[in-house]
């Protein structure tokens, strides 16, 4: 596999687990192209200590200090987001990249997630959640990558499981799940072989 882009139907549904569990299993390099906040502890920062196995930790392309939306926190620092310096990092090896948010997260005006997946032609993880309104969400990104002929490996269930969520979407999309994430505060080298195991790829 060339590799993949980790998508989540929303923030804070678990992308940056998910990518260190596909760059341990993988071998991957990770690349998170637009970094918005907690720079002392950032996503890439988080990937490498949970997937040592990982190859090459790339440079984010944009670092912003705020946690906001990257187009309103490039607008605080003067920043424009160019789509022309938001290209693949090269590389001979499988690619793990994690987006800043969800599919239509603007960037800068006219340029959103989901532009950057149309150029870059790689597969997608979905993850999935099981909130008030995580089945709306997930089926409305899945038929925005759809329109866009964007491929969908399958999709990563993260929280505490709700079996009629789980198979209302599974059965909408005609997708698969890959994986299973029960919510737990225990990300230690034990969790992550788990995980490992588990995944479906």
């Amino acid at each position: 596999m060339r590799g993949c882009v980790v998508a989540g139907i929303g923030t804070e549904v678990g992308k940056t687990i998910v990518s260190a569990i596909l760059v341990q299993r993988l071998k991957a390099d990770y690349w998170k192209p637009v970094q918005a906040g907690s720079l002392d502890q950032s996503d890439t920062t988080t990937v490498q200590q949970l997937a040592p196995c990982g190859a090459v930790f790339h440079p984010e392309a944009y670092r912003l200090k705020r946690a906001m939306s990257p187009h309103a926190a490039a607008e605080k620092e003067g920043v424009l987001i160019e789509q022309q310096h938001m290209k693949l990092p090269p590389t001979d090896n499988t690619l793990v990249v994690e987006l800043a948010g969800g599919l239509m997260v603007p960037l800068a005006p006219e340029l959103t997630n989901i532009d950057l997946l149309t150029d870059w032609k790689l597969p997608v993880v979905l993850v999935s959640s099981y909130y008030l309104g995580s089945i709306n969400h997930t089926l409305l990104s899945i038929e925005a990558l759809q329109r866009r002929h964007i491929s969908v490996l399958g999709l990563v269930f993260n929280g505490d499981p709700v079996e009629s969520t789980r198979r209302s979407i599974l059965e909408s999309s005609g997708l698969r799940s890959v994986l299973d994430i029960e919510r737990t505060d225990r990300f230690d080298s034990a969790w992550m072989a788990e995980q490992v195991e588990n995944l479906r790829l």
